[in-house]
């Protein structure tokens, strides 16, 4: 099932995620190694080396939030309303 707001994640929610991101990349630039970072911020270890290899290539602003993932909802709000 596909959801209107990318994978049904609010703005919030695509917050607090950036804001993790963000912390790891913080945790990144004191050398500590993605294992214990994913511990740290318990998270998945694949999820932690993912990150450090994004913040290696493009620093903080490629770990930030891209918005909703996906193509765009094409229903009218009012079909949107009678789902």
């Amino acid at each position: 099932m596909r959801y209107a707001d990318g994978g049904g994640l609010t703005p919030a929610g695509r917050q607090r995620r950036e804001t993790v991101r963000i912390q790891a990349a913080e945790l990144f630039e004191q050398n500590i190694k993605p294992p214990d970072v994913a511990r740290r911020l318990r998270v998945s270890p694949k999820s932690a080396y993912q990150w450090d290899q994004l913040w290696r290539d493009g620093g903080v602003q490629a770990l930030a939030s891209r918005g909703p993932s996906g193509s765009r909802c094409r229903l009218s709000p009012r079909c949107l309303e009678k789902l």
